[in-house]
């Protein structure tokens, strides 16, 4: 809760905090008690009530006299008297007159406050305490390390140790009576301090350590709730909740104290609601009893075979009910239905605009969007060029299937682009009567021009080969390559004249 000197309104640093956000306790102190008596002005003759409330580790707070009238501010460290002599350091928690309505409050006397405040601490005092605390994780470690040793069935939660290092008090839980006295013993041999063991429950446990519960935010027992009460299954119940016990249970095991919360408000709104629901008889015959919102006040109904569902008022249910035990059927529910509004959907009008876009979560798959359009724009330029190449068929071989430079076969300059023309009908070949393609595969002959790269047909034979099937082309291709691998370009050498 909020304090005068520490309230967290409007941001994240508290106003009035003087320590760059975080008060001299660490943040907002839990489960403290807002001082609402400290901005008003005090008569004059009246003189502050002697004892302060102080605040330890783990929410634990005592009752001490101030017996020297020292000024105090809530969150300030002060040495107070030990429990079994020595000292130890607290907060102040709380002052004035508020801690005697506490007092009243805890059931605590006069007579029992006992303990005093020495001072405010000092340097030597603050570097002790630090240096105790310190200590309390490894001690902790090897107090559970012992109780492994021995077989104990308890579980060592946490350690507090006194500011001047005299004292420790383990917290443990157990689920029944464990005896102790052997590890009493040796952790007094290995730590040299005074012991004290004290057992607390799972919900003790749960507080002193702190968490984060399932609703997202701090544990109500670790930040302001005081007393534990019992909650039982019928608190879910009432509240038509599943009765899972994975999503009941809270960090301590045990059922979460948010069940009694809503409770009460569910337990009166159920006193409109007919307890035993039986069928309706009606005219036009029984209606089954489907669900109920308690909190307007609606219940629901379906006749057998029809699939609709027909709200009716609780009240109503109540007279028909009525009706039927005196042997009167109620006339049909459909006649008796409530209208129910369908929700208004708000459209939220945003004072910002989103320039950046980054807010969007379809932006990636706009941008996936322009990408697969951009291709599709690339393919169709592909298509619609006029100087793109068209793939030739197999079959045809009056046209060159690619565009390989080929030799002369009387040993004068390639052949240039284009086709070549054909000889005449009479005339005899001088090459094979089947035309392949020319490689140049062997050593350039010296004293000859390179062979370029020329863009045209092979040379063809008289009058036109007759088209072939696709696998008979393909046979004769692997023995043109078969034959050209055997000569390894002798038979494709330009003559030197």
């Amino acid at each position: 809760m909020g304090c005068g000197s520490c309230s967290t309104g409007g941001g994240c640093t508290p106003n009035g905090c003087k320590s760059n956000g975080s008060c001299g306790t660490g943040g907002c102190q839990t489960m403290e008690v807002h001082d609402w008596l400290s901005n008003l002005d005090m008569p004059s003759n009246y003189k502050a009530f002697q004892v302060t409330e102080i605040k330890f580790k783990g929410s634990r707070k005592e009752f001490f006299l101030n017996n020297d009238n020292i000024y105090l501010e809530i969150g300030e460290l002060v040495a107070v008297e030990g429990p079994t002599g020595g000292f130890d350091v607290g907060h102040v928690s709380l002052t004035g007159e508020l801690v005697r309505v506490q007092m009243k409050r805890r059931k605590t006397s006069m007579d029992q406050v006992t303990k005093k405040i020495y001072r405010k601490a000092t340097e030597a005092d603050v570097e002790k305490w630090n240096a105790a605390k310190e200590m309390e994780w490894e001690t902790m470690h090897k107090a559970r390390k012992l109780a492994l040793d021995l077989r104990l069935q308890m579980k060592i939660s946490d350690v507090d140790y006194q500011a001047d290092k005299t004292k420790a008090t383990f917290f443990y839980t157990a689920d029944g009576r464990v005896d102790f006295r052997e590890l009493i013993k040796k952790m007094a041999e290995n730590f040299r301090i005074r012991i004290e063991m004290r057992q607390i429950g799972m919900r003790q446990e749960a507080g002193r350590l702190g968490g984060i519960g399932s609703c997202g935010r701090e544990l109500c027992c670790s930040t302001w709730l005081t007393n534990f009460k019992t909650v039982s299954t019928a608190a879910a119940r009432y509240q038509n909740l599943s009765l899972n016990t994975l999503k009941l249970a809270g960090q301590c095991g045990k059922l979460k104290c948010c069940l009694n919360y809503e409770l009460d408000t569910y337990l009166d709104a159920l006193k409109d609601i007919p307890d035993r629901i039986e069928n309706l008889d009606t005219e036009a015959g029984y209606a089954r009893h489907q669900k109920t919102d308690i909190f307007k006040k609606i219940m629901w109904f379906s006749y057998q075979g029809d699939e609709n569902w027909i709200p009716v008022a609780a009240a109503r249910v109540k007279e028909i009910m009525v009706m039927n035990k005196a042997g009167k059927k109620a006339p049909n529910l459909k006649e008796e239905a409530i209208q129910i509004a369908a929700p208004v959907v708000i459209e939220k009008s945003f004072d910002y605009e989103n320039v950046v876009g980054q807010d969007s979560l379809t932006r990636l798959d706009e941008r996936s969007k322009g990408k697969n359009n951009a291709n599709r724009n690339q393919k169709s330029n592909r298509n619609n060029n006029p100087n793109r190449r068209e793939r030739v068929p197999t079959g045809d071989k009056s046209i060159a299937p690619n565009n390989k430079p080929q030799a002369n076969p009387q040993g004068g300059k390639p052949a240039q682009n284009g086709p070549k023309p054909q000889q005449n009908a009479g005339a005899k070949p001088q090459q094979q009567a089947v035309p392949k393609p020319q490689h140049v595969n062997g050593p350039k002959p010296q004293g000859t021009k390179p062979v370029a790269k020329a863009e045209g047909t092979p040379d063809a034979v008289d009058g036109t080969k007759p088209e072939q099937s696709k696998n008979k082309n393909r046979n004769n291709r692997r023995k043109n390559n078969n034959r050209r691998n055997n000569n390894n370009g002798s038979e494709n050498k330009p003559t030197v004249e």
